[in-house]
């Protein structure tokens, strides 16, 4: 199994070479994976909409700027993100942008996306909630046609691009992988008619994560795809919302478990999220990297 760390925000309050040290750390450890996850801001609770999912505090670093950060002082492994809400950007900058990552990268980008639940910040980011799953599909094709193309000319629903080129091309092309995050029908189906991979919130019952993979395996099939060809990645564990979610990575024999099942389920890629580590008492850096190191060296004898 190949195994991904969403990397924490929180380790700015260290500062930057807190920051250096932690990505480093993850390479060194044997992480095949760095990702990030996304949000631009948080709102409030008010009185026409409901308290968020996650404090609006929250201290979350620009998921790109940060992946570029990383990619300086790392060599080998991925980078990516889990997952960038590409609706609420404009995607022929995130083209640029995912196209200079790679280069400078060396061609270890992965760009993990998703549809968002925030319409807030839809809103503050002047971008449409409603048509976010539509958007998405489109800008998908369009990141693609910048990458893959020399003459760009795509004329869409919500995007039109007459007689443009972008370069430098990233050295993955057309082919930068582009993983789809979500669970929902909609999203399953966006996987197998997509998606280079899907990244799946975690799944406690063995059936439903089988039957979902099927169900995607379907629509590939339906578009002419193969199914095989797909990735799948899961979360070790959801983001943590209470005191017992907060409580998982503090006993190792739980991710192992979680790990196993995960294997189980048919997925080749697991996904430890640090900031949960860091929730579950490991408060600084470098207790996250002795966690980080403790828990990679019980799933690598436990699932490879």
């Amino acid at each position: 199994m190949q195994l991904s760390v969403e990397f924490p925000s929180v380790a700015y309050r260290e500062g930057p070479d807190a920051i250096t040290r932690l990505a480093k750390a993850i390479e060194d450890i044997g992480y095949d994976q760095l990702d990030i996850f996304d949000h631009v801001v948080m709102g409030f609770a008010t009185a026409d909409r409901p308290a968020p999912m996650y404090p609006p505090q929250m201290p979350i670093l620009e998921a790109l700027t940060t992946l570029a950060f990383a990619a300086a002082v790392t060599t080998r492994i991925g980078l990516g993100t889990e997952v960038l809400v590409l609706p609420q950007r404009q995607p022929v900058l995130v083209a640029k942008q995912m196209a200079t990552l790679d280069i400078l990268s060396g061609g270890r980008t992965r760009l993990g996306v998703g549809v968002g639940w925030q319409a807030s910040e839809y809103d503050a980011l002047e971008e449409d909630f409603a048509d976010r799953g539509r958007r998405m599909d489109e800008a998908i094709d369009l990141l693609r046609t910048y990458w893959e193309d020399d003459h760009v000319d795509f004329d869409g629903e919500y995007y039109t691009s007459t007689a443009m080129a972008m370069e430098p091309k990233p050295p993955q092309s057309g082919r930068l992988p582009i993983w789809i995050g979500g669970n929902s029908p909609r999203a399953l189906r966006r996987v197998g008619e997509l998606g280079d991979g899907w990244m799946a919130t975690a799944f406690i019952d063995m059936d439903q994560a089988r039957e979902a993979v099927a169900e995607i395996h379907r629509h590939a099939e339906a578009a002419s795809r193969d199914p095989a060809s797909i990735g799948l990645q899961q979360m070790l564990d959801v983001p943590p919302r209470d005191e017992d979610g907060k409580a998982f990575y503090s006993d190792p024999d739980n991710v192992v478990r979680r790990a196993e099942m995960v294997k189980e389920m048919g997925f080749e890629w697991g996904s430890l999220n640090a900031t949960a580590i860091f929730q579950s008492g490991a408060r600084s850096v470098d207790a996250i990297i002795e966690k980080l190191g403790v828990l990679h060296d019980r799933l690598r004898a436990a699932v490879g």
